[in-house]
C-alpha cells in the first residue's frame, strides 16, 4: 500500500498489513466483536477505513458501509435494519450527525479514544486470531451493503465471502492485472465497486494499492502515484475531459492548433479512418497527456452508468484505454468487462467465466452464480422479487447481446410508455444530451403521454463564457434561463439529438431550471445515479408544465 503521510507518503508492505489487520482484530476483540457479528462504519475514506474492514474480515465479522454523505435518518435506518453491535464514525462531524438517533457504541475511526489508537494494545491472542482466519467458511457473510435506494428505503445486500472469491479469480482471466500493478484508490468504499475491485482484488493479486489523498488532490496523486489501473466512474472522466480542453483554450495559437489536430486525428483513426499526422504528433501532444495520468496507466475501468462516445474517443485518441464494466451490488460488482484487446464501447463486455448472464423474454437481464447475493437483509419479499426461483437475479436492466458482448439500453423502469404504445429508452437519449457542452443535465418524461418531454438543467459556466463571446456580461444562473438566446442555444443542442431519434423519441418540449443535483440534496444516489421519484416530486408543475 502507498498511503498518505505528513511528510507525503510511505508504503506499507504485505507483511505490515498483516500485522494491522491483527492488531484492528484485536481492538475490535476488545470492544466485544466477535464472529458474525455486524458494525457499521460512516466514514470518508481512509486507510484506517481498508484496516479496519480487514481486521473484521479476519475475525469474521461483518462490516456494513454507510455512505458518508447520507443524510441521519438515512443512516440511522441502515444501523438499525442490519442491527448492528457499534457503529464507527471517521470524524466528530459524522458522529454528531447521529446523535442521539442511535442506541449503541459510536467510536471515532481516528484520533484519541479511536479504534485506530486501540490497536496499541489488546488481549486477541495470535493463536486464537489465527484459528479464528482458518475457520472462516466461504459460505458466510462477508458483507452487507445498502442499495442506492432510488425508490423507498435501502435494502441490504448480504454478499458472502464466496463472491468475492469468485470474481475476483475470473477477473484476471478476463483483464490483464497482475501482482506488478497499481490501483489508485478514490472511489467511495462504501460502494460495492471500489470495495471488490479497488479494495479486495488488488490484495488478492499481491498488486499495490495507492491511496488518494482527496478529490481535491486527486490530479496532483496521478501524477506522483503513476497508477497502472484505475477504476472511475464516467462523470471523472467527463470532468477530466473538460479540464484537459479549457486548458487548451488558453494554449499559444499554434499549440492550440497542433492540440486540436491531434484530437481530430486521434478520433478519425479510432474510427477506422486515415489518421496519418496522428503517430507524429502523439510525441509532441499526447506524451504530454498521458502525463497527466502519471505516465504508466494501462486503462480506466469505468463503471457506474453509460460511458459517452465522445469520452471514449477522447481518451482513445490520446491513447488512454476506457473499459467499461458492469455489475451491481447485489453481484458482488463487476460481473462483465470490456478486455483491452477487444474492447467495444457500445457495450459494457463480455460476462467473466464463471458467471452466467441472459436476456428474458421481455429484455432484462439476468445474472446466475456465485456472484449473487445470497438476499436482501430482513426483506423476504424484496429478495423473492429479485431471485427467481432458478437462482437468475433479476437486474432491472434492459439488454441484449451483441456477439459476446452486453450492451445496456435502459433500465426496465426507467421506460417511458407513450400514449400510442411505444416504449422510449430515455437514458441513451439524456447521455446524448449531456455530451452538449451547455447541458449538464436532462432528464426525460412521458409516460402515458403523447410525446417526450425534458427537464434540462444548463452548464450555467460554460454559458457564461459563451456569453461573454457575444459581448454579454451575466453570471446570475436565474437571469440566463430567462434569456432567449439561451434557450436558442439549448434549443439547438435537442435539435442536434433529436436528428438521431426515431420521430416518436424525439423531445418535442423543454423546460430548462436552475438546479445543481447532489447526493446531499438528494437527486442523486451515492453511486451518482438520477432519483427519478425524486426530481418527479419535485419538479412536478415543471413536468406538468411539459405536457400542456
Amino acid at each position: 500500500m502507498i498511503v498518505p503521510s505528513k511528510t507525503g507518503t510511505r508504503e506499507i508492505t504485505y507483511k505490515e498489513l498483516y500485522e494491522l489487520a491483527y492488531s484492528y482484530a484485536g481492538a475490535l476483540h476488545d470492544l466485544g466483536i466477535r464472529r458474525g457479528d455486524k458494525l457499521c462504519i460512516y466514514s470518508e475514506n481512509c486507510v484506517e477505513w481498508a484496516l479496519l474492514d480487514w481486521g473484521c474480515h479476519t475475525l469474521g465479522a461483518c462490516l456494513v458501509p454507510i455512505y458518508p454523505t447520507l443524510p441521519a435518518n438515512q443512516a440511522n435506518y441502515i444501523v438499525q435494519d442490519c442491527e448492528a453491535k457499534l457503529l464507527v464514525t471517521g470524524s466528530e462531524e459524522l458522529a454528531t450527525k447521529l446523535k442521539g438517533t442511535v442506541d449503541l457504541p459510536v467510536y471515532q475511526l481516528k484520533g484519541d479514544g479511536s479504534i485506530s489508537e486501540r490497536t496499541n494494545s489488546h488481549s486477541l491472542s495470535r493463536q486464537e486470531w489465527e484459528r479464528g482466519i482458518d475457520a472462516t467458511h466461504p459460505e458466510d457473510i462477508a458483507t452487507i451493503i445498502y442499495t442506492s435506494g432510488t425508490t423507498g428505503d435501502p435494502k441490504g445486500a448480504v454478499l458472502l465471502n464466496k463472491g468475492f472469491i469468485e470474481i475476483t479469480h475470473h477477473i484476471r482471466e478476463s483483464l490483464p492485472v497482475d501482482e506488478n500493478d497499481t490501483f489508485l484508490s478514490f472511489l467511495p468504499l462504501s460502494h460495492v465497486y471500489e470495495r471488490a475491485d479497488g479494495h479486495v482484488l488488488p490484495i488478492t493479486l499481491g498488486a499495490t494499492i495507492a491511496y488518494a489523498q482527496s478529490l481535491a488532490t486527486l490530479s496532483n496523486d496521478l501524477v506522483s502515484m503513476k497508477p497502472t489501473i484505475m477504476l472511475c466512474v464516467p462523470r471523472f472522466l467527463e470532468a477530466m475531459k473538460e479540464r484537459i480542453l479549457d486548458g487548451s483554450a488558453k494554449l499559444p495559437p499554434l499549440r492550440k492548433r497542433l492540440f486540436d489536430l491531434y484530437i481530430a486525428q486521434g478520433v478519425k483513426k479510432l474510427r477506422g479512418g486515415f489518421a496519418p499526422l496522428h503517430g507524429l504528433l502523439d510525441g509532441v501532444v499526447g506524451k504530454q497527456l498521458r502525463a497527466r495520468t502519471g505516465g504508466r496507466l494501462k486503462f480506466f475501468v469505468s463503471g457506474g452508468m453509460a460511458m459517452p462516445m465522445h469520452v471514449f474517443e477522447f481518451f482513445g485518441a490520446c491513447g488512454i484505454k476506457v473499459l467499461q464494466g458492469y455489475g451491481l451490488t447485489e453481484t458482488t460488482s463487476g460481473v462483465v468487462f470490456n478486455p483491452p484487446d477487444d474492447n467495444d464501447p457500445n457495450t459494457v463486455g463480455i460476462p467473466i467465466p464463471g458467471v452466467e448472464v441472459k436476456i428474458a423474454g421481455d429484455g432484462e437481464i439476468l445474472i446466475r452464480g456465485a456472484c449473487v447475493m445470497k438476499e436482501y437483509f430482513h426483506n423476504e419479499k424484496a429478495t423473492a422479487e429479485a431471485i427467481d426461483s432458478e437462482g437468475w437475479f433479476h437486474t432491472g436492466d434492459v439488454g441484449e447481446f451483441v456477439g459476446k458482448h452486453l450492451k445496456i439500453t435502459d433500465r426496465k423502469k426507467d421506460i417511458l410508455v407513450l400514449g400510442n404504445g411505444k416504449n422510449v429508452a430515455p437514458q441513451p437519449i439524456e447521455d446524448k444530451l449531456r455530451s452538449s457542452p451547455f447541458i449538464a443535465e436532462a432528464i426525460l418524461f412521458g409516460d402515458s403521454q403523447s410525446y417526450v418531454g425534458g427537464l434540462i438543467v444548463p452548464d450555467f459556466e460554460r454559458i457564461e463564457k459563451h456569453l461573454k463571446l457575444e459581448g454579454i456580461k451575466e453570471s446570475d444562473p436565474s437571469k440566463m434561463l430567462e434569456m432567449a438566446p439561451i434557450r436558442a442555444l439549448i434549443k439547438s443542442e435537442v435539435d442536434k439529438v433529436n436528428k438521431l431519434l426515431a420521430d416518436f423519441e424525439k423531445v418535442k418540449k423543454f423546460e430548462l431550471i436552475n438546479a445543481k443535483f447532489s447526493v446531499d440534496t438528494g437527486e442523486l444516489t451515492p453511486s451518482l445515479k438520477v432519483k427519478r421519484k425524486v426530481i418527479r416530486e419535485r419538479y412536478e408543475d415543471q413536468i406538468k408544465g411539459l405536457f400542456r
